[in-house]
């Protein structure tokens, strides 16, 4: 019986240490987050410090504290439940300690009987008349072999008791170190919910600023609209001469492999030979390009395979390209938004991101250089994908050329600056068609 008990005590500390274990995985993997945030909290207060040296409020300030706001937030949660593990692992723990103890007092109870019995029967002369007053030989055997047990049961009890004991001083340590970690994460979750609160009243100064200044908004508002227009009249511009170029040189491929055809069939009848007719290779030259990609709507940029390949790669990477800088955040998002603290509303083909500048921008795919110069006075690169478009604007220098290859991960150049003066990026993603396709929805998520 005491046999089981120490071996139900060594599960019992196993599993309790297994236990443990795991609460601390979940907490080691919140306190990884935590630190993460805290990485990108320290990131934003860098920008912050940026962009108020501009000295007026602007839209870049307001995107920064609102993805502060959030950061915040997210780590907050996590703390909470960071505290609410310890409460779980200091709820268990009482429930053990209470388990045990109650065990303990009955193996010490067994055992004080045990040690009053063995007392009591002390002398040999107990012990003898114990064994001679067996009925047989084989009774007597049996006796003696009681007695061992007996020995034995009570060293196992001695063993029960000091497990119990060792596994009892184990879980009142680690209650204790579970209040003490779950106080220390009380007054982080304070100090973060202190300072969550003067950003949130730092947004709404901010807000109320931009609400007193809508007039001059409005103005940066039909600035913004007479960028947008410009960069949309570069991108299809370019994709008119990148589609022109292509479909040229689609049929000049036609029309020498048509030309061989016929001198190859020439040949043939001149020399009264017959010739298999290649003529079924080209049909449709004459007709007008078609497609050479099975169920894919016709596209002159994907005529030679290397255009179909790097079109197909591009769409299969949708939600999971890389972002074109390493740091920025969004403070103008894909389509019409409302500008806040205002009830103007601006349109935008792609979005901008705030971020430090002189930052590393980098191609989202492989690809080719399609343009590198000025629009609208910003110095702007467009990369080639097959059938898709990437712009990105706002560059203080290029690093590439046009007609360069390029792979994703490729640096451009270093950012630049935006209407406000303020470090920032703009980054569009066009279809062959020149329609604006949301570039969040291409981008992987960020964490």
């Amino acid at each position: 019986m005491v046999k089981k008990i120490i071996l139900f005590l060594v599960l019992v500390i196993g599993f309790n240490t297994l236990s443990i274990a795991q609460t601390n995985e979940s907490r080691e993997d919140l306190q990884k987050e935590e630190q993460s945030i805290r990485k990108e909290l320290n990131e934003l207060n860098l920008l912050l410090e940026q962009t108020k040296k501009n000295k007026k409020s602007s839209l870049g300030q307001l995107a920064v504290i609102r993805s502060k706001i959030e950061k915040r937030e997210s780590l907050i949660r996590g703390i909470k439940k960071q505290v609410q593990i310890l409460d779980d692992a200091i709820y268990a723990n009482q429930l053990d300690i209470q388990k045990l103890n109650k065990d303990l007092d009955t193996l010490k109870s067994r055992y004080l009987k045990s040690i009053i019995f063995a007392y009591k029967s002390r002398s040999g002369y107990e012990y003898l008349n114990f064994l001679f007053s067996a009925n047989s030989f084989n009774d007597a055997v049996k006796r003696i072999t009681y007695l061992k047990s007996y020995r034995q049961n009570r060293t196992a009890q001695a063993q029960a008791i000091d497990l119990s004991q060792k596994d009892l001083g184990v879980k009142i340590t680690a209650l204790s170190t579970n209040k003490n970690d779950r106080l220390k994460t009380l007054n982080v979750q304070n100090d973060q919910l202190k300072v969550l609160v003067v950003d949130k009243k730092e947004q709404d100064k901010i807000v109320n600023q931009l609400k007193s200044k809508e007039q001059e908004i409005t103005a940066q508002v039909r600035q913004k609209e007479a960028q947008r227009k410009k960069m949309q009249q570069a991108i299809l511009t370019i994709i008119r001469r990148e589609t022109l170029e292509a479909e040229k040189r689609e049929k000049d491929r036609l029309a020498k492999l048509k030309a061989s055809n016929d001198n190859a069939k020439a040949k043939a009848t001149a020399e009264n030979k017959p010739i298999e007719n290649t003529i079924s290779k080209v049909k449709g030259a004459e007709g007008g390009l078609k497609s050479t990609t099975d169920n894919r709507p016709y596209s002159a940029l994907e005529t030679t395979e290397e255009g179909r390949e790097t079109s197909v790669s591009f769409e299969n990477n949708k939600g999971n390209l890389p972002w074109p800088s390493a740091t920025g955040y969004i403070y103008i998002h894909f389509g019409v938004e409302n500008i806040p603290g205002t009830k103007l509303n601006r349109k935008s083909d792609g979005i901008e991101l705030a971020l430090p500048k002189g930052s590393s921008v980098k191609s989202v795919a492989n690809g080719k250089i399609s343009y590198v110069g000025d629009v609208n006075g910003d110095l702007t690169i467009i990369v080639q994908h097959g059938k898709y478009f990437t712009m990105y604007t706002y560059f203080t220098s290029a690093s590439v050329s046009v007609g360069q290859e390029v792979k994703a991960g490729t640096v451009l150049g270093r950012s630049g600056v935006n209407l406000d003066g303020e470090g920032a990026l703009s980054f569009m993603i066009y279809n062959e068609k020149g329609v604006a396709l949301d570039p969040e929805t291409w981008l992987k998520n960020r964490k």
